[in-house]
């Protein structure tokens, strides 16, 4: 596609980012966060930045060389040939995506019902405000790619400069005390409960945070959208996640200096509207709800437009089974509406906790078989460093593991549903890829 042809911007690209990180990141996972790490969580921030910072390295290198509006299941292919291994991972990141828009689905109904109350629907009511969230998402996708690229540079420049305001002022109004992250008795309940090491606990909540910033792999999924790419894509990603990480950092650091760990914890799924009540009061309280809603919208309309698009990658190399169904339309239309049908069923019927968490596994497993396609295949092709590779591969399987392990602790049904989740994509693609295989003889 010719460079006169391509929709994407820089900046565009980089609100694209920002609008998935931001929309998933502190809004929904501060509270989840913060009960893992104790008092150091906004370290737990920076942390993940810098676990996320050598990840997307790999990603660099692949979308300098292969950019695609594929993205991922590119770089899979790139690695893996065109077969089950390829298709198995680029399903994990498919649903790993769309588990994120579940998550910032639910986001938006929890902080709008900070404001308005919807008895009728009882604790219908955040799921449903979450899926209403996604058919409007679904419509402005069907739209078209010009209009999401206006409205997250829009969106993206709201929520950034708001959120930065409002952390100045949450700092302001607590005196600029950090006290509060060194207080080694300002904790929540879990490890002592779990009876294990805090350090531990951090490095789960690390786990956590690297989801927080995966909205930059929405980027590469859009290569061959992007006006010149090879330079474009790594300049996307190092701004997205630098933008992301001043906010995340200033903001974690204002809700820790208004609220005790407790405090967020009780209010772990709003808890920046909480943490916003002792600075500016209710007037506060309105301002982070109407900030989060235009974050969360943001974050599912660009996150369906990249997920969609890497989805009709894998349909147009025969990996996935695909029925039009009597739609009208692309193939890239029909793939929003499914992608849209299992967010909204996702968003019904789990918890934010919950989702967050198989977010963290399925993302994790696929983000090493990129670095292990990188490092055993692809290294001399793309001219990666293997050493900064293998320290990705390394830092994924340590966060990952403890995260597992702390997980079987709190809530094995996550641990569960995640094998069950895994077990049926590795089946259901074996088994297409065999009946398709014996339709071509």
């Amino acid at each position: 596609m010719s460079d006169s042809k391509k929709s994407l911007t820089l900046l565009g690209a980089v609100s694209m980012g920002t609008g998935v990180m931001i929309g998933a990141g502190i809004f929904a996972l501060t509270g989840q966060i913060a009960e893992l790490a104790n008092a150091l969580f906004p370290l737990a921030f920076l942390a993940g930045m810098m676990v996320t910072s050598i990840c997307a390295y790999s990603y660099i290198k692949l979308s300098q060389n292969y950019p695609s509006s594929g993205g991922i299941a590119m770089f899979l292919q790139k690695a893996y040939g065109k077969g089950a291994t390829t298709a198995i991972f680029a399903l994990l990141m498919f649903f790993s995506m769309i588990i994120n828009q579940s998550l910032v689905a639910r986001t938006f109904g929890t902080y709008t019902l900070q404001l308005f109350e919807i008895e009728q629907l009882g604790q219908w009511a955040v799921p449903s405000l979450g899926a209403a969230l996604l058919v409007f998402a679904f419509l402005i996708n069907i739209v078209g790619n010009k209009y999401i690229e206006r409205l997250s540079v829009v969106m993206a420049f709201i929520k950034a400069v708001g959120l930065f305001l409002l952390a100045l002022g949450g700092l302001w109004a607590a005196g600029f005390d950090f006290n509060s992250l060194f207080d080694t008795a300002n904790r929540s309940q879990l490890t002592d409960k779990l009876d294990i090491d805090p350090s531990w606990g951090f490095i789960s909540a690390v786990a956590l945070s690297v989801l927080a910033y995966k909205g930059f792999t929405t980027i590469t999924n859009s290569g061959d959208e992007l006006e010149e790419p090879k330079k474009n894509i790594p300049r996307a990603i190092a701004i997205a996640i630098g933008i992301c990480t001043f906010v995340y950092l200033l903001v974690a650091v204002s809700v820790s200096s208004n609220l005790s760990i407790p405090e967020i914890v009780s209010a772990r799924d709003y808890s920046l509207a909480e943490a916003a009540k002792p600075a500016f009061g209710e007037w506060g309280l309105t301002i982070t709800v109407l900030f989060a809603i235009v974050a969360t919208v943001s974050g599912v309309i660009a996150s369906i437009f990249a997920v969609s698009r890497m989805l009709t990658m894998l349909t147009k190399m025969k990996l996935v089974p695909h029925s039009h169904l009597g739609m009208p339309g692309s193939i890239q239309k029909h793939n929003v509406v499914y992608t849209v049908v299992i967010a909204i069923f996702l968003t019904l019927f789990f918890d934010l906790s919950r989702i967050a968490s198989m977010g963290v596994i399925f993302y994790i497993i696929m983000d090493i078989a990129i670095h292990w396609g990188v490092l055993v295949k692809l290294r001399k092709d793309v001219g990666a460093n293997p050493l900064i590779v293998l320290t990705a591969i390394a830092l994924d399987a340590l966060i990952l593991s403890v995260f597992l392990w702390i997980k079987w602790q709190m809530d094995p049904f996550v641990i569960w549903a995640s094998l069950i989740g895994l077990s049926l994509i590795i089946i259901g693609e074996l088994f297409f890829l065999r009946v398709h295989r014996n339709k071509n003889q």
